[in-house]
């Protein structure tokens, strides 16, 4: 199982992610706004395979052109170093 990262690992994290990322309730959390709600779809589709290949999966919410990523490591009950990992991924399919 992966280790927690502690709150400093947190902070100096997601300094280096995009803007878009906070922490809430020990995850990750990203909301990306697409065009329409089928690009929605195909991001959240491109998401999957990712997320499936690393055998990591974010929550995902779908809210018509509004697609919220929450990512944390369930098993180990907050973030890791694997919800990093796929936060960037999930940054580069959005872009």
């Amino acid at each position: 199982m992966a280790e927690l990262l502690t709150d400093d690992q947190i902070d100096a994290a997601i300094r280096d992610l995009l803007p878009e990322w906070k922490v809430a309730d020990n995850a990750l959390v990203r909301s990306v706004q697409k065009e329409s709600f089928l690009d929605g779809i195909r991001l959240v589709a491109t998401v999957a395979q990712l997320a499936e290949s690393m055998n990591h999966h974010p929550d995902i919410d779908i809210r018509y052109t509004t697609i919220t990523f929450r990512v944390s490591s369930h098993e180990a009950g907050g973030i890791t170093d694997d919800d990093l990992v796929l936060a960037r991924h999930i940054d580069t399919a959005a872009a």
